[in-house]
């Protein structure tokens, strides 16, 4: 429940941003904030607040991501100006950490036999909440006021966070020590400016954005040296380099990459009139509830995909979804003229993503000690939201440079070769046992 409705809180806010500028009095610009602040702010707090769980206890930092969620959703639905919105979508975004640590606590909780299943269902409540949160924020636009959407998020927040408190158990597993601020700084600072160079390539000249990523590179080479000589860092840099860890948040990235493709290109196609040939002019309601069943097949296959990684290892789950998906993309490139044929594509991604999302966590876990579970989780979940972001900004740039059809053709494409470069990642990552699965 608390990974649906915090993916739900990422994705409420897409059918209002052609509508912000008037209902905001701002330009497209500037309330193209509302979604960027809060990418930024998840990236920064995903890894601190790993690291804080497996410090001072896991439920103990779910619980203040929890808060903070229904804090950023009273604030945004109090608003009626652009700040003390992106305010509170800043705050709200500032709870994606609850993805990592929900698979941490499972990891310290469950047997053995239940992990799997548990971590993978877990790991795909992420595109679960994406899927349900287009249709939910389409039907409250067009029946009541958008300040309804973030009182939604707060009430929704309310009830996790009040069946946490009752239902999950404390994790005695700790790993102790001090808090690195200098390696968090750092870190936000290498990432901030990695992630806003990003997202507003398209709009930014490029001074500004070669500019940041120059900072990006040089504050993260800084980050590194000081985290390696660190005896408490944020991120063990010599844990993330081990092969099965490094690998994995590679192949996580470029999976990312390939898994948000899709979500650009097909509300497009639904939401274009049919008049200009390559639309089906469908309402915002309808395309939403176009790309309800890919969320509904990503769930489906998260006890699949746990069964596929107790017989033949999460590698070989990660490989086949990675394969499912670039199937997906491909009959994309030639399945994009009828809401049916989207429907399938849909699917048959989220299908894909379930397997792969699901052996991610287990790779991961399989090869750092218990008292890294949260910060090494955490970790994995910044890698995908790079992935995405880069996605974000590549299909951006080619939905403006190249006509369509042929840039949504280009677009999934792409899709399906970013996948299969997951594929060749994948391949080379070590075996795990069954057990460890």
């Amino acid at each position: 429940m608390g990974g649906i409705v915090v993916s739900l809180m990422q994705t409420l806010v897409i059918p209002l941003l052609p509508m912000f500028p008037s209902l905001l009095r701002s330009s497209p610009g500037d309330t193209a904030w509302v979604i960027t602040s809060t990418l930024l702010a998840s990236a920064v707090a995903t890894p601190v607040v790993g690291r804080l769980g497996d410090m001072y206890g896991k439920r103990r930092m779910l619980l203040v991501s929890l808060a903070l969620l229904v804090a950023g959703s009273v604030i945004a639905a109090l608003s009626y100006s652009l700040l003390p919105l992106i305010i509170g979508r800043v705050v709200q975004g500032l709870a994606v950490g609850v993805i990592p640590l929900g698979i941490s606590i499972m990891r310290d909780e469950l047997p053995v036999e239940r992990l799997a299943s548990a971590t993978a269902l877990m790991s795909a409540s992420l595109g679960v909440g994406g899927a349900l949160g287009l249709p939910a924020a389409a039907f409250l636009v067009e029946q009541s006021d958008w300040h309804m959407l973030f009182w939604t998020s707060a009430a929704a927040g309310v009830i996790v966070l009040v069946a946490v408190l009752v239902c999950v158990p404390e994790s005695a597993v700790r790993s102790g020590g001090r808090f690195d601020f200098v390696g968090a700084a750092g870190l936000s600072v290498a990432l901030i400016c990695l992630l806003l160079g990003v997202s507003k390539a398209s709009t930014w000249s490029g001074g500004a954005t070669t500019g940041l990523f120059v900072a990006s590179a040089v504050v993260l080479g800084l980050w590194g040296w000081w985290e390696l000589r660190s005896p408490r860092p944020l991120v063990d840099l010599r844990t993330t380099a081990r092969r099965q860890v490094l690998l994995t948040n590679i192949a996580s990235a470029v999976f990312a990459f390939a898994m948000f493709a899709q979500s650009l290109v097909l509300p497009q196609i639904l939401q274009l009139p049919a008049a200009t040939g390559h639309g089906l002019g469908q309402s915002l309601l309808v395309t939403g509830l176009v790309l309800v069943p890919g969320g509904l097949v990503m769930m489906a296959m998260a006890p699949v995909s746990a069964k596929i990684s107790n017989a033949r290892g999460p590698r070989a789950t990660l490989i086949l979804g990675t394969l499912v998906v670039a199937f997906g993309y491909g009959a994309g490139v030639f399945m994009l003229t009828a809401v049916w044929q989207l429907v399938v594509v849909s699917a048959v991604i989220g299908a894909g993503i379930g397997l792969g999302y699901g052996a991610m966590p287990a790779l991961i876990m399989g090869a750092v000690p218990t008292s890294e579970t949260a910060a090494a989780n955490s970790l994995n979940t910044l890698m995908r939201a790079i992935g995405t972001s880069i996605s974000s900004a590549v299909a951006g740039v080619v939905l403006t440079q190249v006509a369509a059809p042929a840039s949504f053709k280009l677009i999934m494409g792409l899709g399906a070769a970013t996948a299969l470069a997951a594929v060749v990642v994948a391949a080379f990552i070590p075996s795990l046992s069954r057990r460890t699965a």
